[in-house]
Parts: C-alpha cells; sequence; structure tokens
C-alpha cells in the first residue's frame, strides 16, 4: 500500500494508472473507496485525530520534533492547495489548538568512536575496494570531514574547492552553505537523485563557517591532488563525477568497519553509521572542555538541543566543575 501510493498516487505529475502494475491498481483502487471525504476535514474531531496521527512513527512511538514540524507543513500545504481549488470551504487546522510534542533523541553514547578508533576507521576505508577504482580512497576525506569538522553526511558531499581554505600548514576553514540530501527522482524539484537544499535549520542563501584541523586539511589537499574534484568544485563525487549516493558510501563504509575492528567490537553500535562520526566528533568536543557555544555554532545546532542530546556523552563533567569550583573558593581562603 505505501509503495503504491508513493510511486503511484503522491507524484506530480501522477503516472497513468493503467499502466501501473495489478497490485498496484488494486490497492489504489481499495485506498479510493476507503478514504473519507475532504470535508471530513471540517469536522474539529476529525482534524485533531489526523494532527495526533501526524506526531507518530510507524511503530507507534513518538516522532522528533522536526519530523512533526515537516509532517503537519506538508499538511498545511495540502489544505492550502485544497482551499485553493475550492475543495474546502475554510481551513480546518485553524479551528484545532494543537502543538508539536517537544523531543529530543539522546546519542547513544555506544556509537561514539575515540580519536584511535575513529583513526583506525578512517584507515581502514582507504583499503576498501581495489587501489585502481579507489572505491574507498576516495571517501577516506568524505568521512574525515564529518569526524574531524563534525559534518552531516549532505554536508559533506555538499563541499566545493572554491568555499574551502586548505593551506600547507595549520587550520583551514569552510564556508558551508548548501546541502545534498537525497530524495529520490520521484521527489526532487529537478527529477535528480539529490536535492540542492540550504543550511538545515536555516534560511535558504544562509552561510556556516567551519574550522577544518591540520590533519583533515592535510587529507582534503591530498584527496585534490589525487583525485582532482567534480566539474562544479566538489571534492567528494563517485567514479563518473557524480553526486555521491547515500548507498555507496554506507556500503564503503560497513566495510571498513569489518575491517578495522575486532569481532568484540563489529556486533556493537560502535561508529556503526557514518553520521555517528559526527556523534563522535561533537561528544569529544565537548568532553574536551570546548565552550558548547563554540561547539553549537561548528555543528549548526542550538546549545539547547547540543547539550541534550549529546548528555548521555559527556563523562567527567560533574569531576571538572567541581574541581574548578573549589578552586575558585580555595582563593579566598
Amino acid at each position: 500500500m505505501r509503495q503504491a501510493l508513493r510511486n503511484w498516487a503522491f507524484v506530480v505529475p501522477r503516472p497513468e494508472q493503467r499502466t501501473a502494475p495489478s497490485d498496484v491498481r488494486l490497492a489504489l483502487r481499495w485506498a479510493e473507496r476507503a478514504s473519507r471525504p475532504l470535508t471530513d476535514l471540517m469536522d474539529p474531531a476529525v482534524m485533531r485525530a489526523v494532527l495526533q496521527a501526524l506526531r507518530l512513527k510507524q511503530d507507534g512511538t513518538v516522532a522528533a520534533a522536526e519530523t512533526q514540524r515537516h509532517q503537519r507543513m506538508t499538511l498545511v500545504n495540502a489544505v492550502r492547495y485544497a482551499i485553493e481549488q475550492g475543495m474546502l470551504r475554510g481551513d480546518p487546522i485553524a479551528n484545532v489548538s494543537w502543538r508539536i510534542a517537544k523531543t529530543v533523541k539522546q546519542v547513544d553514547p555506544r556509537v561514539v568512536a575515540n580519536p584511535a578508533q575513529a583513526r583506525s576507521l578512517l584507515c581502514a576505508v582507504s583499503y576498501v575496494g581495489s587501489h585502481r577504482r579507489a572505491r574507498g580512497r576516495r571517501l577516506v576525506g568524505l568521512f574525515a570531514g564529518m569526524y574531524y569538522a563534525g559534518l552531516r553526511p549532505e554536508e559533506a558531499v555538499a563541499v566545493t574547492l572554491p568555499d574551502c581554505v586548505l593551506p600547507a600548514e595549520g587550520w583551514g576553514r569552510a564556508i558551508l552553505h548548501i546541502t545534498r540530501p537525497q530524495a529520490g527522482k520521484k521527489w526532487t524539484d529537478t527529477g535528480r537523485l539529490h536535492d540542492e537544499c540550504g543550511l538545515k535549520g536555516r534560511p535558504l542563501g544562509d552561510t556556516r563557517p567551519v574550522p577544518l584541523p591540520p590533519e583533515l586539511v592535510a587529507q582534503w589537499r591530498e584527496s585534490v591532488l589525487t583525485f582532482g574534484t567534480a566539474d562544479d568544485g566538489r571534492l567528494f563525487f563517485n567514479e563518473r563525477g557524480g553526486i555521491l549516493a547515500s548507498s555507496t558510501y554506507d556500503r564503503v563504509w560497513h566495510e571498513a568497519r569489518e575491517l578495522a575492528l575486532p569481532p568484540g567490537l563489529l556486533s556493537t553500535p560502535l561508529a556503526a553509521r557514518p553520521y555517528d562520526l559526527r556523534h563522535s566528533a561533537l561528544s569529544t568536543w565537548l568532553n574536551a572542555g570546548v565552550d558548547p557555544t563554540e561547539v553549537a555554532e561548528r555543528a549548526g545546532n542550538s546549545v539547547e538541543v547540543l547539550m541534550t542530546k549529546y548528555a548521555k556523552c559527556l563523562y567527567g563533567r560533574a569531576t571538572i566543575a567541581n574541581q574548578r569550583i573549589e578552586a575558585l573558593l580555595d582563593e579566598y581562603d
């Protein structure tokens, strides 16, 4: 049913139903018969039930606040379109008082890799695939950006050389302003696999400067010297110069874990996904005593979300705080 609705009913332009497989046609006909009239949304009780359903995931648990917000905006846009088309006489959402249930999913400390483990994993990436195809070697810098600079995968995929300062020595800098999330050809305005979007949670065109540690600068410089850049200046790309698909770097990462981790750790959640490199970076910075405001600025998060999300990954903070308080009090003895 979900596949039928996603691939045949909820796409524009909508494919001819007669060209769909028989099981898809049956599913769509059933959905049409089982669906309630759109005007039922004018009943506040019905509208509230719809809004309540938006709070939940498929397994019945509460979805993240950002997911709820996104789903509500999708519903709002659909309702506005229905009003424009004369299918609804008013806005049914305006009659219902409803708030997004605030939830913040905390990072599991078991996914966080320490610096030694992270370096071992990055080294293992370079051994994935043959040397000629360089399936792993061309992605070392991509994963290094997630760990050393705390980049999100869709940010790392979109980094371009003109937006970077990569000195021969010392720290560098990258100016982030676009992301390349993977949505699917049917769901992008261009008909391509990836959309070009702004930074997460920021207005389109906004930028975020990110300092690059010397170790990362060296890896990115080496990547440019070895593989060059894509036609649009992207540092990381597939063998044909296209945008990296998440399935591509996911496969490489899983193979690298098998090379780098001993059996006892391979079965654990340690760095199970590329995104866990970002979690590892932010946890490392916070535990190193970097000011949370600075960490939040580099990561593109709010301080509140940062400290709540990584609360379980902070070790020894109470001891450090106690020592600082004690030292301050001792000055006045």
